[in-house]
């Protein structure tokens, strides 16, 4: 099973609008990895990479009309949340190894529900995805497994052997500041960095001691 072992028992709100939960992951060690739900305008509510938590607490949210996946390898409460609060579930077109069918799948420019935005941000794997979305005053970016990020400090990446392609990772971060307003960033896993969130990825492509050279032309 995708799932990790742990429940969490409370949801912490990260800007209005946009909520958050974290477990003890037994599947990679113990570290710690991160899910969302975003409350749109009309009360509606999504999940982002959805990991195991009290169902009561995501219902006092409201409605969950939708789960999104950010790529294959965050399915992780999917398919159990689909069956228990009857809401679809959105992947990447071409998402790697997915123990169920999606019931929609998307693509970069695609419109998902919440008005998020899927912005095409491989590396880690190819089918990856930030999901962006504008909640006034802030842009908000739900980055996948770009960058990892503890309580403090500038976020880091993921060690180059468990990525699909280092270089494009570092690429997929800068495309993301030359592309989209960032104020808040939500990690996969890590603590969802406030403010100035453009600044924070802007420090980890600066501090990166380990990025991969350039191919020769």
């Amino acid at each position: 099973m995708s799932e990790p072992k742990g429940k969490a028992r409370r949801l912490v709100e990260v800007v209005p609008g946009v909520h958050h939960w974290s477990v003890s992951d037994d599947r990679i060690g113990g570290s710690r990895s991160d899910a969302y739900a975003v409350v749109d305008d009309d009360g509606a509510v999504v999940l982002i990479d959805p990991l195991p938590i009290d169902e009561a607490k995501l219902r006092e949210l409201g409605d969950i009309t939708a789960i999104l996946l950010t790529a294959g390898n965050h399915q992780r409460s999917a398919w159990r949340f689909r069956k228990e609060l009857g809401a679809p579930v959105w992947a990447p077109e071409d998402a790697h190894g997915l123990e169920d069918t999606p019931d929609f799948t998307y693509v970069a420019g695609d419109t998902l529900p919440a008005g998020l935005m899927p912005f095409h941000t491989p590396g880690p794997a190819i089918a990856m995805y930030t999901l962006w979305m504008q909640r006034h005053p802030r842009g908000v970016a739900f980055i996948s497994d770009l960058l990892v990020h503890d309580d403090k400090g500038t976020p880091e990446f993921v060690p180059s052997e468990y990525q699909d392609d280092p270089l494009r990772t570092r690429q997929s971060v800068q495309r993301i500041l030359d592309h989209l307003t960032v104020d808040t960033v939500c990690f996969a896993h890590g603590a969802p960095i406030v403010r100035d969130g453009a600044a924070a990825l802007r420090r980890a492509l600066e501090e990166d001691m380990e990025a991969p050279a350039a191919p020769a032309p």
